[in-house]
């Protein structure tokens, strides 16, 4: 067993057509199928099922292959740490961010990281906790920026800024409307917009106004999102509210702002960290990301006194 033949099998797996993981592994096909059926001969299994078009790993095969990610993963790290520790920080960091924190962070983020000129390119995809989780764990990705605790013990969490929860209204709901601030008793289940169950966004704003207790009655629509704006148009046209992060009001217009309100009595707080695999060696990289991440939002997130607020999804 070699690192090429962990890295052609990869190939297969992310392209499941031997022909275009040969072209991107820069080698013939018979070269590459020749690799990898050695692979499978030395451990005894099939990796691929070729009988299948597109390709499709064996059960014991997505295992191999997620392994592989991890150790090829590491060997690349290797290689990286070197360059470090001689002062050269540069290389590919795969960075998974969720949806319900990219639109607010990313666009400074990615400034910062322009104008500190570091040598490292960000590859960034956006999807759920869920999937990030499971690709952090497989060696895809190598970090990612989420709400915690995940509790997760092969995973390494830095917290980096702490986000209040505010309420968004529509001016329709007239008795909300006029109060100054709300409480956890004004979150009608009734009224209350959410996002997809796949979100941990959503899972936070149902521990925080006690849902899961209350008993819902019919009402005309049931409608869940898969993004905030989405949530907070709903809002404005139409009735009911929804709950945002903080740092979401800033893209807000100012007609929208008035529709904005704090909440009292419970003070509920996200976490947001930067998680690696807690076998993820090049610490210059994270620490230069938790910089950049902390350059990126209002210095009122990275009060650590709001830890205590934090709600927790899990």
């Amino acid at each position: 067993m070699n690192i090429q033949q962990l890295e052609y099998i990869i190939a297969v797996d992310n392209h499941r057509h031997f022909a275009k993981a040969a072209e991107a592994s820069f080698v013939t096909q018979p070269t590459l199928s020749m690799m990898i059926q050695k692979l499978e001969d030395e451990l005894g299994v099939k990796i691929f099922d070729r009988s299948q078009l597109p390709v499709q790993p064996t059960e014991i095969g997505t295992q191999v292959i997620n392994q592989a990610r991890v150790i090829v993963s590491q060997v690349k790290q290797v290689k990286e740490i070197i360059q470090e520790e001689k002062g050269v920080v540069q290389g590919i960091f795969r960075l998974g961010i969720i949806p319900t924190i990219a639109p607010y962070l990313l666009p400074k983020l990615m400034q910062f990281h322009d104008e500190n000129g570091f040598d490292i390119q960000l590859n960034i995809e956006e999807t759920t906790t869920g999937q990030i989780t499971e690709r952090l764990l497989n060696g895809s990705l190598d970090g990612a920026i989420l709400a915690t605790p995940l509790k997760n013990d092969k995973l390494k969490e830095y917290p980096i800024y702490y986000e209040k929860f505010y309420a968004y209204v529509s001016p329709r709901e007239t008795s909300l409307y006029a109060k100054k601030e709300l409480e956890e008793d004004d979150l009608n289940i009734n009224r209350l917009w959410l996002l997809e169950e796949e979100h941990c966004f959503r899972t936070q704003i149902l521990r925080i106004c006690n849902l899961r207790k209350r008993k819902s009655s019919h009402s005309l629509f049931s409608y869940e999102a898969g993004s905030i704006s989405t949530l907070i148009n709903i809002v404005d046209n139409n009735s009911g509210l929804t709950i945002i992060p903080e740092m979401a009001i800033d893209g807000l217009s100012e007609r929208q702002k008035k529709n904005v309100r704090p909440l009292v009595g419970i003070t509920p707080v996200r976490e947001v960290s930067l998680v690696t695999r807690k076998d993820f060696l090049r610490e210059r990289v994270v620490k230069i990301l938790i910089d950049e991440t902390k350059q990126s939002v209002p210095k009122s997130l990275l009060d650590t006194s709001l830890k205590r607020f934090i709600i927790d999804f899990k």
